[in-house]
C-alpha cells in the first residue's frame, strides 16, 4: 500500500506536524532589498482551510496535479482546485464564514521558470503571513518560518523546474509557546499579508549591508557588509553625493570600514536622504539613507546632539477592507494625518508593521517605535519561545536598521516582572545591542500601584523608561497619574507609551458618560494638565490613532473594536480629542534642535 493511500495511519498520527517544524527559515536566510528587481507572485493563487491539518498528515503536497478523468481511486483534496486569491489578502475578510477562523490554509499556485544567467540563483520573499508559514516546492518541504510581522526568505534554486508548484502553509493558531501568546488584545487575522515576490541574484550576492553615522563620530560612515558565501574579496562602497568611494576588504565573505564623511543629518526638520551604492562581483544594491545620531542623557533624548520631545501617537496595522493588509495609500495618509496632529513620533505596535513605513517616514521626518510582540502573558522560562523572539527583533533589525527614522526597538509590552521574564529581555536587549549599536532600547513597564513608584527591575536595562497609564479611565482617579509623576526618580528619560480613553465616533455625551466624545477630550485635558509639568517626561504615544479590530471588546459601544482611537476606524472622522492633542503638541513644537 502506497503512503497517499494509507490513510489510517494517518488518521492517528498526532506527531504529524515535527517534520515540518524545523524552523530553518530565519534571519540566516534573508537577503538584503535594496535596489533588487523582484518578480511579483501575488496573483493566480488558490486557497483551501483545512482546519484538521490533513494537507500535512496526508502529504497532500505530494499529490501530482492529475485530471479527474485520469485518476484511478477517489481523493479528498485537491489544494489547486481552491477559491481563487490575489495575495497580499487576509482570509478572515475574504468570504463571511471565515472570520473567525483559526487554523490551517494552504495557498497553491503555478510558475513558469528559465534562467536568465548561468548560475542564477533564485529566493522566493514572503512580506509576512500570520504566524506559522511553511514552504513546499515541487511536493519538497523547504522549510517553516515563525512570527506574522517580518519576512520570510527561501532559496528555491536546486528544487526549479521549467513548470513548479508552489505552496504555503500558513497557520494562525494561538499556541502557548511563541510571541505572541494565545492571550492579545488585537485581532488575529490570518494569511499572507505582505506582497510574495521572486528574486533572481548571481551566484555570490549581498546578503546583508548596514550603513549608518558612527555612534561616537558624526564625521564618520560606518558600513557592515556579509556575502552570501566566502569567495569574493572585496566590495565597492559609494555614496555620490559626498564624493565617497570606498573599497572594503572582506574576509570570510563579511566585511567592516569606517569612512570620513559630513552628511548633513537628518532630523524631523530636515529629512536629508542619501543614495548609497555597494557593489561586488555581479552584484549590485541600493538604498536611500538619512545619517543621524540618537541618545539619552539624563532624562533627555537627544537627536543628533540636541534634545527632542517626542511628540507622538500609537497605532495598529488594521483596516476596516483590508485587515493586516497595508497599501502604500493608507500608509501615506497615516503619515500625513500624524503630521497633523502635530506629531514626530509614532510607535508602531505591538509587532512590526511593514517596512514601507519607515521607507516613508524616512521621507516624511517622523520618527518611529518598532516593536516585537513579546505582549502579555508569555512562556519567558521557554527557550524555544526566546528563540523564536529574538530571532523576529533580528528579522527587525536586519530589516529596518539602515532607516534613519527608526530610533527605538522595544523589547516587549506589560508583562509582569519576574526573574524568567528579566532573564528572557536582557537577553533580547543585549541582542539589539549587538547587532545595532545606533539606537535606544525600551519597554513597556509596570507601576506599583501600592505606592505609584516604577520598581519594574527591566528599567535598568532599558535606554527610555516606558509606562502605560490610564488615569481617567480603567483608573478614574487622575491623582495617581500625579503621584506617579512625582514618584518618578530614575536618572532616564520617562516615556509615556499609552494613555487614553474610549469614545464611540459621533456619540454626544455628557463629559461624565463613558464611551461619549466628551469624556475621551476630557480626560485627555487633564492627562495634559498633569504631564506638562513633568521635567523627566521625553513624550508620550497615546493610545491610538484610528480604532482597531480587537474580539475581546464586547459590549455595545465597541462591538468587536477598541474605540480609543483619535479618529474612527473610517480613518477619516476625527473625534473631539484630536483637537486637544493637536493643541498640546503645538505647544510643544516636536523638534527642538537645529
Amino acid at each position: 500500500m502506497t503512503e497517499a493511500s494509507n490513510t489510517v495511519r494517518f488518521l492517528h498520527d498526532e506527531d504529524y506536524g515535527a517534520p515540518f517544524d524545523t524552523r530553518t527559515l530565519d534571519h540566516q536566510s534573508m537577503v538584503f532589498m535594496g535596489g533588487r528587481l523582484t518578480e511579483s507572485l501575488n496573483d493566480g493563487w488558490r486557497f483551501v482551510i483545512d482546519p484538521f491539518d490533513t494537507g500535512l498528515r496526508q502529504h497532500w503536497y505530494r499529490d501530482e496535479a492529475v485530471p479527474a478523468a485520469e485518476r484511478g481511486m477517489p481523493w479528498d483534496f485537491q489544494p489547486d482546485h481552491g477559491a481563487p486569491v490575489e495575495l497580499p489578502a487576509c482570509w478572515n475578510l475574504q468570504e463571511p464564514e471565515l472570520r473567525h477562523y483559526e487554523g490551517t490554509v494552504w495557498y497553491t499556485r503555478w510558475f513558469d521558470y528559465a534562467p536568465s544567467v548561468d548560475g542564477e540563483r533564485v529566493v522566493l520573499r514572503i512580506g509576512a503571513a500570520n504566524y506559522d508559514t511553511k514552504v513546499f516546492l515541487n511536493g519538497r518541504f523547504l522549510g517553516n518560518h515563525l512570527g506574522g510581522s517580518t519576512p520570510i526568505f527561501v532559496e528555491l534554486t536546486d528544487g526549479l523546474a521549467a513548470r513548479n508548484r508552489l505552496q504555503l502553509c500558513v497557520n494562525n493558531t494561538r499556541t502557548l509557546d511563541r510571541v505572541p501568546m494565545r492571550h492579545f488584545d488585537w485581532f488575529n487575522y490570518g494569511g499572507v499579508h505582505r506582497d510574495v515576490a521572486l528574486l533572481r541574484l548571481p551566484p555570490v550576492f549581498i546578503r546583508d549591508l548596514f550603513v549608518r553615522l558612527a555612534p561616537d563620530d558624526a564625521g564618520v560612515i560606518e558600513v557592515d557588509v556579509t556575502l552570501s558565501d566566502r569567495s569574493a574579496e572585496i566590495l565597492v562602497f559609494e555614496i555620490p553625493e559626498l564624493a565617497v568611494s570606498a573599497t572594503i576588504a572582506l574576509r570570510g565573505g563579511a566585511g567592516t570600514a569606517r569612512i570620513p564623511a559630513q552628511p548633513d543629518l537628518w532630523s524631523p526638520d530636515s529629512p536629508k536622504l542619501y543614495d548609497v551604492v555597494a557593489r561586488c562581483g555581479a552584484d549590485e544594491v541600493r538604498d536611500r539613507i538619512g545619517f543621524r545620531q540618537v541618545t539619552v542623557d539624563g532624562t533627555q533624548v537627544l537627536l543628533n546632539g540636541e534634545p527632542v520631545f517626542l511628540c507622538g501617537i500609537c497605532v495598529h496595522e488594521d483596516d476596516e477592507a483590508l485587515g493586516r493588509v497595508r497599501t502604500e495609500e493608507d500608509a501615506r495618509r497615516m503619515l500625513a494625518t500624524a503630521k497633523e496632529l502635530g506629531c514626530n513620533f509614532l510607535r508602531l505596535t505591538h509587532y512590526p508593521h511593514h517596512e514601507m513605513v519607515a521607507q516613508l517616514a524616512d521621507e516624511a521626518g517622523i520618527l518611529l517605535w518598532e516593536e516585537l510582540p513579546v505582549y502579555w502573558a508569555v512562556a519567558f522560562d521557554n527557550p524555544a519561545t526566546l528563540a523564536d523572539a529574538e530571532n523576529q527583533l533580528l528579522e527587525l533589525i536586519k530589516r529596518d536598521r539602515n532607516r534613519a527614522s527608526v530610533v527605538v526597538w522595544s523589547i516587549g509590552n506589560e508583562n509582569a516582572d519576574t526573574d524568567a521574564r528579566l532573564a528572557f529581555k536582557t537577553k533580547l536587549a543585549e541582542t539589539a545591542r549587538a547587532h545595532d549599536p545606533t539606537r535606544l532600547i525600551s519597554a513597556a513597564c509596570l507601576i506599583n500601584k501600592g505606592n505609584y513608584r516604577l520598581e519594574d527591575r527591566l528599567a535598568a536595562v532599558i535606554d527610555i523608561v516606558a509606562i502605560n497609564e490610564y488615569y481617567g479611565w480603567y483608573e478614574p482617579d487622575m491623582d495617581g497619574l500625579a503621584q506617579t509623576l512625582t514618584a518618578y526618580d530614575l536618572d532616564k528619560p520617562l516615556f509615556i507609551s499609552e494613555v487614553g480613553a474610549g469614545a464611540l465616533t459621533g456619540w454626544d455625551g455628557s463629559e461624565t458618560e463613558l464611551f461619549s466624545e466628551a469624556y475621551q477630550a476630557a480626560v485627555y485635558r487633564g492627562q495634559i494638565e498633569l504631564l506638562r509639568g513633568c521635567a523627566a517626561l521625553c513624550g508620550l504615544s497615546p493610545w491610538l490613532l484610528y480604532d482597531f479590530r480587537t474580539e475581546r471588546r464586547q459590549n455595545a459601544f465597541q462591538q468587536g473594536w477598541n474605540r480609543k482611537g483619535l479618529i474612527g476606524a473610517d480613518k477619516a472622522t476625527r473625534k473631539a480629542a484630536f483637537a486637544v492633542l493637536q493643541g498640546f503638541y503645538r505647544e510643544r513644537g516636536g523638534f527642538s534642535g537645529a
